[in-house]
């Protein structure tokens, strides 16, 4: 192995040989430097495992991953080691952990399906000592820029599901926008005392069954799934949502707008960081914890958004914070010498904060040798609802970064709608009152088999022109082919609903089935009017059937387009 290694010059090894044998060969990959060692066998001896993770703890040079490892795969085509089902694998965005095999073969196919693909596949095997738990693993996907959500697949025995359950909250603790993860543990029909297949698959004196690892997992903020077939839809639309959507009563402005605001509050800027320097994350926004602003830092800055040490010191509302300059010094550890141009950058901030209400001001320093401190990045994010609820800050308005708005979403501003368009194949086209409601009423749907198209909310006092304009704006959407109204009212009154829903039938010429679940104030008059009316539409009071009936019918409607194609 050593003359193989000094001649060849390997990334990385695999070990194919038996159980027996399995650890004399992981040691000599180990003794030859080799960076990345993959042991497949199954059933080493425990013994054999302890003398070999002794050896890894001596020395720096090496990783193993397994036993019983199917392997790694890149389906980006980074790397291949180890046996894996190809025509099931499609490049893509999602990085998954596995312990089994074939639950990683499953969550693959599942992911293809859902056209999200893979970046990273790491099977880190179901044995007791593996050399590369969840942990380890987890912080791998973190920093890949290939990878954009994270799926693991643990089950049985030890630990390694909660210490990745401590990973994941201290992740989403430090980190501004964290890659999504989730999460799948089986084991929870076993046999007391018994391995169940894997060599690590058993539960020991004070180890956690897999509803406790379920828990402390979801705890953690994990979205935990009941199969693998579940993890590509549903990482699919997480992804959607947190790629494509903006909240409506948010708006940025582009970075050269943000700029010519801070040298306008006579902040200090700076277009370059070529120099040799230090760079940190300085923002002004809100501490949901505290209900109040504060200011968030971080030592150093990653280009993913990815802050480690991130820390908030929140600070009263309208008040300048400088008492928490000092503690933002100490923090980062920049020196007394950048004091004096800190104070000034957050100070100046903290103004446009509050006196152009934004919720977002999040900014890259650059300290130079001399520990002055500049702003080299800008992303400014400010509160709609002040010009929409309270005509504030017109001015601002004018200064909102237009290229990424939706024709349909700007249209439905302007009627109180919320709508938003959804990343995908979705044929169902949703109007429902309330957004909790809006974005329970997609979850439900998808878990039922459909595929939404958009999210809408008509807002809690909905009138029949709004339901209009509601059915106007969903049917743009060249994909929609069935409409699913979803009511509950409260303030909402159904029989406003229902001369709404006559009223776009007659104006819009409505071409598509449309079904309507009515429920709440005046629901019976609401649906005696539907009945009465002699419109084609599928009625109900029961939130599942109804749901059912829309799905039937947009599958019907893609199968016609199909056939029609």
């Amino acid at each position: 192995m050593r003359a193989a290694k000094e001649q060849l010059k390997p990334d990385a090894t695999a070990v194919y040989v038996a159980a027996h044998q399995a650890a004399t060969a992981i040691e000599e990959a180990i003794e030859a430097e080799v960076p990345l060692i993959v042991a497949v066998a199954e059933h080493i001896p425990l013994h054999d495992l302890l003398r070999v993770q002794s050896m890894l703890r001596s020395q720096s040079k090496s990783r193993l991953v397994g036993a019983n490892s199917p392997g790694i795969i890149s389906a980006t085509g980074r790397c291949r080691i180890g046996f894996h089902p190809l025509p099931t694998f499609r490049a893509g965005k999602v990085g998954i952990i596995a312990k089994s095999g074939t639950l990683s073969y499953e969550t693959v196919a599942s992911t293809s399906r859902a056209g999200i693909g893979q970046s990273l596949v790491i099977g880190i095997g179901g044995d007791v000592l593996p050399g590369t738990d969840f942990v380890d693993a987890l912080r791998i996907l973190e920093h890949d820029d290939n990878t954009e959500g994270i799926i693991i697949v643990g089950e049985i025995g030890g630990r390694a599901e909660e210490d990745a359950a401590a990973w994941i909250h201290d992740y989403r603790t430090r980190t501004i926008n964290p890659k999504p993860i989730m999460a799948l543990v089986a084991g929870a029909q076993t046999v007391p005392g018994r391995v169940m297949g894997h060599a690590g698959a058993f539960i020991s004196s004070g180890e956690g069954d897999a509803m406790s690892k379920v828990r402390a997992l979801e705890d953690a903020g994990a979205i935990i799934v009941r199969h693998p077939s579940k993890f590509g839809e549903g990482m699919k639309e997480i992804l959607a949502k947190r790629n494509s959507i903006v909240p409506l009563r948010n708006f940025y402005i582009p970075e050269f707008r943000a700029f010519d605001l801070l040298k306008s509050y006579q902040i200090p800027v700076s277009k370059t960081s070529d120099m040799p320097g230090t760079e940190y994350l300085l923002a002004i926004s809100i501490d949901r914890s505290t209900l109040s602003p504060c200011i968030i830092v971080a030592p150093q800055t990653m280009i993913d958004n990815t802050y480690p040490g991130i820390r908030r010191f929140p600070f009263e509302y309208h008040m300048l914070p400088g008492s928490c300059v000092n503690s933002v010094v100490e923090y980062l550890q920049c020196g007394s010498a950048s004091l004096p141009s800190l104070s000034k950058i957050v100070n100046g901030l903290t103004d446009i904060f509050f006196e152009k209400e934004a919720f977002l001001l999040e900014t890259r320093l650059f300290r130079n040798q001399e520990g002055e401190l500049a702003v080299i990045n800008a992303r400014f994010g400010f509160d709609d609802a002040a010009y929409r609820s309270s005509k504030r800050q017109e001015d601002m308005q004018g200064l909102r970064d237009k290229k990424n708005d939706v024709t349909e979403e700007v249209d439905a501003e302007r009627d109180g709608i919320v709508y938003i368009k959804l990343i995908g194949d979705g044929t169902i086209g949703t109007l429902v009152n309330g957004a909790g409601l809006a974005m329970n009423t997609n979850d439900a749907m998808t878990d039922l088999g459909g595929k939404c198209a958009n999210f809408l909310d008509t807002g809690g006092k909905a009138t029949s022109e709004t339901v209009k304009s509601s059915f106007r704006i969903i049917l743009k959407d060249p994909r929609v082919n069935t409409v699913f109204v979803n009511i509950f009212g409260g303030l909402t009154l159904c029989d406003i609903i229902a001369e709404g829903i006559m009223l776009a039938y007659k104006n819009l010429g409505i071409s598509v089935p449309v079904v309507v679940r009515l429920r709440g104030t005046n629901e019976e008059i609401g649906q005696r009017m539907i009945a009465e009316s002699g419109l084609s539409l599928h009625v109900f009071d029961d939130f599942e059937e109804a749901a059912k009936k829309a799905i039937e019918l947009s599958q019907r409607g893609t199968c016609s387009s199909m056939d029609r194609t």
